[in-house]
């Protein structure tokens, strides 16, 4: 193992995750877990987010051609907003995004880099963690529903799903109860969401349209475009807007721009280095008991069965049991 300077680290760093080599990648993730234990609340472990990146990689086999940079980037930027990507929460997702250039009359793919695509549920959560939102909620509205609403000075919004088959999605709304009272309230038709995803660069430019994520979860998307509109007209949080604007940057196609937040020194190491190794097991958070740890560990396995919950096994058994 060699030790290199910043510099050196930098222009590893640039290079794709499979071309750095998935040894490097884990040791440079290493090198900056300062960087994410500054940014994480304290119940959640740097180790913690560190695994999660190093699985959306072995799920998302395309993210080893991301850059090294972009791929720690995105963890970072999930840190701050307190979401866990690619976990079945379903609050971000990490994805490969193909910068591109004109090359004569051809684009041509210049570099791969990750970016974040927040879903609809880790935008809802966000809203309910800013302290100035008491609910909040979106949905897609069927033809045959029962749905009725006005703007203006006596806005009302209602509806009732109908019990049987309630037809295609003709709307979509976002409906919001303020702490101060009141509520605030948007609509979209299904013209004016698919609309907004045919402009998407990611829908627009797809050979297989039913691949992308608008072609299989469309109404997922809708609620997400329609909450979007709404956080326009809603006292947010610094994390919402910045949620907000890096998936709006996804949706036209825009780099988020997640590379810039290097600090420290690096080792460099074989390319063969084992994996299980070192993340075999994830430390817990250190502000946890032990007692809390299998708190913890119980309640996600009640939540979301034991394949989940083995993230939080703590290293030492239960002292209750």
């Amino acid at each position: 193992m060699s030790a290199v300077n910043l510099q050196q680290l930098k222009q590893t760093a640039k290079l794709p995750a499979a071309q750095a080599g998935i040894g490097n990648v884990k040791a440079f993730f290493e090198s900056q877990k300062g960087v994410l234990a500054a940014v994480l609340p304290k119940h959640v472990g740097a180790d913690r987010m560190l695994k999660i990146a190093l699985g959306a990689m072995r799920t998302t086999p395309k993210l080893m051609q991301c850059t090294t940079e972009s791929l720690f980037g995105a963890i970072v930027q999930c840190s701050q907003l307190g979401l866990e990507p690619n976990t079945p929460l379903g609050h971000a997702y990490l994805i490969p995004f193909e910068k591109k250039r004109k090359q004569g009359n051809q684009w041509v793919v210049e570099k791969i880099e990750t970016q974040i695509v927040l879903g609809y549920k880790g935008l809802i959560d966000l809203a309910r963690r800013s302290g100035q939102v008491i609910s909040i909620s979106a949905h897609e509205v069927c033809r045959n529903d029962k749905f009725d609403y006005a703007y203006g000075l006596n806005e009302r919004l209602e509806h009732v799903p109908a019990s049987g088959d309630r037809g295609e999605v003709v709307f979509f709304y976002a409906v919001a109860k303020l702490v101060g009272g009141g509520h605030a309230f948007e609509v979209m038709t299904r013209a004016e969401v698919e609309k907004i995803r045919n402009e998407s660069q990611n829908y627009k430019f797809a050979q297989d349209k039913a691949k992308t994520v608008w072609g299989q979860h469309f109404v997922e998307m809708g609620r997400k475009t329609v909450l979007r509109r709404l956080f326009k007209y809603l006292p947010v949080s610094i994390e919402l807007a910045t949620a907000a604007a890096l998936d709006g940057k996804n949706s036209a196609g825009e780099d988020q721009n997640l590379g810039d937040v290097l600090t420290g020194d690096f080792s460099v190491v074989d390319n063969e280095y084992n994996s299980n190794e070192h993340y075999g097991h994830e430390p817990q958070a250190e502000s946890l008991s032990l007692t809390e740890q299998w708190d913890k560990y119980y309640q996600v396995q009640a939540e979301y069965g034991d394949r989940e919950a083995e993230n939080f096994m703590p290293g030492e058994p239960d002292p209750r049991a």
